[in-house]
This record gives C-alpha cells, sequence and structure tokens, in this order.
C-alpha cells in the first residue's frame, strides 16, 4: 500500500483528499494526519483513519489530543508546531504528501517533503509563489516527483507536452490560459465593493473553498498567486501566461500550440478531480465526481480581467515581472490584509491599496537563499501591518 501523509486535512482540499482515498482504501494507507486549530475535526479524522501521527499547531494543544487518544485507546502519536510538520512530511512510510496547509506556513513543510525525495501534491501555492527558484531546484536535486494539485495548474499539466521544462517554446506550446470564474463579485456594481462583506466575499458561485482562499478568489488575487506559480512549475515566461474569466468553471485551464490548437481538460467544479489524478497519475481511478453533462451546461462564457474591478491581479503580474522577493512581499501583504479584513479591520477595496503600499516601501532582492525569502516576508508584514494600522486610524 502508498502511504500518505496529509499536511492541512481539516481545510477543504484535506477533507476532499480523505474523500477520494476512502473509495481507494485498498490501494492507500493514510500515515499522518496535521491540524492547526481544528483539533476536534482531527480527532474524528483520526478515529476513522488511525495514522501514525498526528500534528496540531502547538504543545498545549498537542497534549490535550494525546490525553483524548489514550483514554480511547487510540495509537496515534500526536506531534505539534513546524517541527511536527516537517516530521511528517518526510516520514520513510509516507511515498505521497498532500501540502494543503494554505499561505506560507506551508513552504517549510513543503520543502522538507521535496528533500525527502516525496511525490508532493501541492496544493500550497505560495511554496512556489516564494521561493519557487529554490523550491524547483530542490525539486531537481533530491528527486522529488511534483503533481500540481489547484484545479487549474492541475489541468495545464493535463495539456501540456511530457518535454514542457525544456522550454515551452521548444515543445511548440505558445501560451498558457489559466481560466477564473472571476468571484462573486464579477457583476457586481464597483460602487458596493466598498462596503462588501466577509461573508458575500467568501460566497463563491461555484467553489466550496476555505475563507482566505474565498477571498483571493474575490479579489483574483488567486489567479494572480497562480499565474506565478504557473511561471515556476512550467517555465513559462510571464508573456506566455493570459488569465480568462470563465464564469461557468469547467473548462480549468488551456494550453495553446503553435499550430493554433487548443487544448483544455473539463470536469465538474470539484477537487476531487485533480486530487485523484495526482493520486493516481499517470494512470486514472475514480474520484467519485459526476461526470460532466455538457448538454446540461449549454454554453461556455469567457472574458478578459478587468483591472479596474480586479486590481490584486495587475499587481500580480507587476511582482512577477519585476522578480527576486516581490511575489514574496506581494503574498505576504495580501495574507496580512486578507486577515484583517475577514476580522472586518480592512475594507474590501483597501485589500489592494496595502498591498501596493506594501511593494512600493518593500526592498526588491535577488532570492539566493530561503533566509532571503524569510526575511522578505517578513519585512512585509510589517509594512502591511503599519499601513493597516494608519487606515484605521484615518478612518
Amino acid at each position: 500500500m502508498i502511504g500518505v501523509s496529509i499536511l492541512g486535512s481539516t481545510g477543504s482540499i484535506g477533507v476532499s483528499t480523505l474523500a477520494v482515498l476512502q473509495q481507494q482504501r485498498q490501494q492507500f494507507q493514510v500515515v499522518a494526519l496535521s491540524a492547526h486549530h481544528r483539533v476536534d475535526k482531527l480527532y474524528q479524522q483520526c478515529l476513522e483513519w488511525a495514522p501514525l501521527y498526528a500534528v496540531v499547531g502547538n504543545a498545549n494543544a498537542a497534549q490535550q489530543l494525546a490525553d483524548r487518544f489514550r483514554a480511547n485507546g487510540v495509537s496515534t502519536q500526536v506531534l505539534s508546531g513546524e517541527d511536527g510538520l516537517r516530521q511528517i512530511a518526510a516520514l520513510p512510510q509516507a511515498q505521497y504528501v498532500m501540502a494543503a496547509i494554505v499561505g506560507a506556513a506551508g513552504l517549510l513543510p513543503t520543502l522538507e517533503a521535496v528533500r525527502a525525495g516525496k511525490r508532493v501534491l501541492l496544493a500550497n501555492k505560495e511554496a512556489l509563489v516564494l521561493a519557487g527558484r529554490l523550491f524547483m531546484e530542490a525539486v531537481r536535486n533530491y528527486g522529488a516527483t511534483l503533481l500540481p494539485i489547484d484545479s487549474e495548474h492541475n489541468a495545464v499539466f493535463q495539456c501540456l507536452p511530457k518535454n514542457y521544462s525544456d522550454g515551452l517554446a521548444q515543445t511548440g506550446v505558445t501560451r498558457i490560459l489559466l481560466t477564473g470564474s472571476g468571484g462573486p463579485f464579477r457583476e457586481t456594481p464597483l460602487a458596493q465593493l466598498t462596503t462588501a462583506s466577509p461573508e458575500q466575499a467568501c460566497a463563491h458561485p461555484n467553489w466550496s473553498m476555505g475563507r482566505k482562499i474565498s477571498v483571493d478568489s474575490a479579489t483574483m488575487m488567486n489567479k494572480g498567486l497562480e499565474a506565478i506559480e504557473a511561471h515556476w512549475l512550467f517555465n513559462a515566461e510571464p508573456e506566455q501566461i493570459q488569465v480568462v474569466v470563465h464564469p461557468q468553471s469547467i473548462i480549468h485551464s488551456l494550453v495553446e500550440y503553435a499550430d493554433g490548437s487548443l487544448l483544455a481538460q473539463l470536469s465538474n467544479p470539484d477537487m476531487r478531480v485533480p486530487i485523484a489524478h495526482a493520486l493516481a497519475w499517470p494512470k486514472r481511478m475514480t474520484s467519485g465526481v459526476a461526470s460532466l453533462d455538457l448538454f446540461q451546461i449549454g454554453r461556455l462564457d469567457f472574458q478578459p480581467p478587468d483591472y479596474t474591478r480586479f486590481p490584486c491581479l495587475k499587481l500580480a503580474f507587476a511582482a512577477l515581472q519585476r522578480g527576486g522577493t516581490a511575489a514574496a512581499t506581494l503574498n505576504a501583504a495580501n495574507e496580512v490584509a486578507v486577515h484583517a479584513f475577514l476580522e472586518e479591520r480592512l475594507p474590501f477595496t483597501a485589500i489592494a491599496e496595502v498591498i501596493e503600499h506594501t511593494l512600493e516601501r518593500a526592498t526588491v532582492q535577488e532570492v539566493t537563499a530561503l533566509q532571503t525569502v524569510l526575511d522578505s516576508d517578513h519585512q512585509a508584514r510589517q509594512i502591511a501591518f503599519e499601513r493597516i494600522s494608519a487606515l484605521a486610524a484615518e478612518a
């Protein structure tokens, strides 16, 4: 059996991964699960899957979970913090690691799985946004297998030729087209966005996702981060990456070839599809998702992105063009701003303002070492925090 560690098992990707594994218990064994705050949910998952290890955010939570396990005869060993995450990412019993921790916190554990030569199912886009060059060098140097889980990148992976790493132009590819629904505010009058609430921003029309990712979809920052991720994943130049608004979320991305052909991957909008693809690759297996009914869909629409409505997308492409630690700065400022918005300390339209302010003031350096990335992340967060405080004082 193939052992699987799931970093972030209580989030939407982790839950979907377990749903796919539920149908394939004869092939896979869950050897480790982790959660940051949702300890009760992790406890229930451990009762069902009996992993060797469970990881929680801190030592106090770990002790409480260990006590519950002991009282109920559960043999799962409990670890905590980043050290615990790095340990389960490199477990000898785990051939596959699902990297589904949201945000910059997922970088170091995911990198640990790469260094251990695992098949890494990458759902944490920030690992590449922050440290793309270093991360991809580690994939090559340590012989890891990297398979994208974001529906867009998984679609691109399925449509590209096998030798795409030689360079897209050399393999006849002219463009990667990343589709995005446009989120819940695609047609909302711009004047109403100033008063948009977290609940409205998180009400995605097609996907069920965590709150932070849902807000990123509402601002289309998620598509900007995905463009940066695609640059590193597929050895694509910024001008070879285009974002297309596709409200139905049926075509998950496309690849254009020099002969004029467009290859696309289509499915119902359900993360179990790319998860099943990566678990079974290069074979195929059942995901549990219903087949796509083209007659019921009827039509597919496409629009160019509106940078006035979605300034975060423009900022992301600017950071990609700038290079160095600009993407790490962008990501850190976005995480801080989105968190403030979700806590109702920042208006929705000020998310982009905080990010732009941070990009203008942060020092951009070449990424020569992981510490450079971490230092840039720290600097950007401080600048973003200060800007949010200043905006609150002005309000």
